[in-house]
């Protein structure tokens, strides 16, 4: 398995990128959001790349194809991997999905419920809309890609990832359920980020339904 390709961005489209590494041209398909991102390690005057570009890969093989698609973060293929979980959503449907939105608009959408503003996507029905939103909904918190978005659906302020993670899992290894435990967790923690991780626990402990 392919974790991330690390090297010279050689060629960049809104839809693909070429990354040299080790002498190597990696063909990646893209969504607009990680092309954006790329940009500025760019020179599409042929002199070659502004620095070395890393980008996460997820590989989907095929019978007739070996597909590489990359990802400037892991929060950005972590919700690919979900999309592609949900029936009826293939692979270029999701990075369609993730180059009309961000992962923060879309994680909004589906916390939310809001079937007609996914629809807007091209490819995407009212029925797979609604599919997304029930089969992910509690996944996108569960596997924290969405801790920043509370149930109205609006941005917090951004949390201590290493003490949420490690408060979730000591919580969840005390047989609490990942995502009721992760709401829990990022609650206390945009209340009060300098909290150690035993307090955090301990709160948690008191709220936890």
């Amino acid at each position: 398995m392919i974790e991330y390709i690390k090297g010279e961005l050689t060629e960049l489209t809104p839809a693909s990128a070429t990354v040299e590494a080790a002498g190597v041209g990696y063909g990646l398909s893209i969504s607009l959001n990680t092309y954006s991102a790329c940009q500025r390690y760019y020179s599409p005057s042929g002199e070659g790349g502004k620095g070395p570009v890393k980008l996460y890969v997820y590989e989907a093989i095929r019978e007739d194809a070996h597909v590489l698609f990359g990802f400037y973060n892991k929060k950005e293929r972590e919700m690919f991997e979900l999309l592609i979980t949900v029936s009826g959503v293939g692979a270029n449907t999701a990075r369609m999905m993730l180059s009309g939105m961000s992962v923060s608009e879309l994680c909004g959408a589906i916390s939310t419920g809001n079937a007609r503003l996914i629809q807007g996507i091209k490819g995407i029905g009212k029925m797979t809309a609604q599919r997304i939103i029930v089969d992910l909904k509690d996944k996108i918190v569960a596997l924290g890609i969405a801790e920043e978005i509370p149930a109205g659906g609006s941005i917090s302020a951004p949390v201590n990832n290493a003490v949420r993670d490690e408060a979730v899992a000591a919580l969840t290894m005390l047989g609490f359920a990942p995502a009721p435990t992760q709401k829990v967790v990022v609650a206390i923690l945009q209340e009060q980020p300098s909290l150690p991780v035993e307090q955090v626990v301990k709160l948690a402990l008191k709220q936890i339904k």
